[in-house]
């Protein structure tokens, strides 16, 4: 799958789960109980315990059908390690200009991330393919959001922080490409509970709430 194909992917979806694990076992878990909820993307964060290899176990598990990327890389050094690994896409919760520059080397998708309208477009000027708002919730959430279309509508955002069910349509129709969303959906306690149901139930809202959101 090239760029293209991949950030199409991940419009199309409109949910960029967050995932965070504390196993390889647990990861494969969470993986397959969004992907029965209708969610086929997946962000691995480097905050996860051996995240390259738990990163890489899951592509070779699920990979073929699940988009599987890196996220909170820091520096151009891990995000090289997450590329030769299989990573499809890299997200970052900052913005660091050399990192663009390596995913642009190996034609991967980048999405870094930024806060004020300054560091969206420095990060847009540098090649980010679409920019992470982060963290959104702290300046606003959605009304945040749609301030920063209303100059800047040619800048593809994706608000992390403070996505729920309940605010999910609301940054959808404040212009978002796609949705960042962490322990809402991707809820490590339910797969440690043996309840792996309770995150495909989730999954399955949001994907309904973005159809909704995108039909009207």
């Amino acid at each position: 799958m090239n760029k293209a194909e991949v950030l199409k992917r991940i419009k199309t979806t409109g949910i960029l789960p967050v995932l965070r694990a504390a196993s390889v076992e647990e990861a494969v878990a969470l993986a397959k109980a969004v992907e029965a909820g209708g969610i086929a993307t997946l962000e691995v964060t480097m905050t996860v315990p051996d995240a390259v290899e738990v990163m890489r176990s899951l592509i070779r598990q699920a990979g073929d059908h699940i988009l599987i990327g890196a996220g909170t890389v820091l520096d151009p050094e891990t995000a090289r390690a997450c590329i030769l690994a299989g990573a499809q896409f890299i997200v970052s919760p900052a913005l660091n200009l050399k990192t663009i520059e390596i995913c642009h080397r190996y034609g991967v998708a980048v999405i870094p991330g930024a806060l004020t309208p300054t560091e969206i477009v420095t990060a847009w000027e540098a090649g980010a393919d679409v920019v992470k708002v982060f963290p959104c919730s702290a300046v606003g959430g959605a009304k945040y959001l749609k301030g920063l279309k209303g100059p800047l509508p040619q800048i593809e955002l994706i608000p992390t922080g403070g996505v729920s069910l309940s605010t999910a349509a609301e940054f959808l129709s404040a212009g978002a490409f796609a949705l960042g969303v962490g322990s809402d959906l991707v809820n490590s306690k339910a797969i440690a509970d043996g309840r792996p149901e309770i995150v495909t139930q989730t999954a399955k809202e949001y994907v309904e709430i973005i159809r909704k959101a995108r039909a009207e």
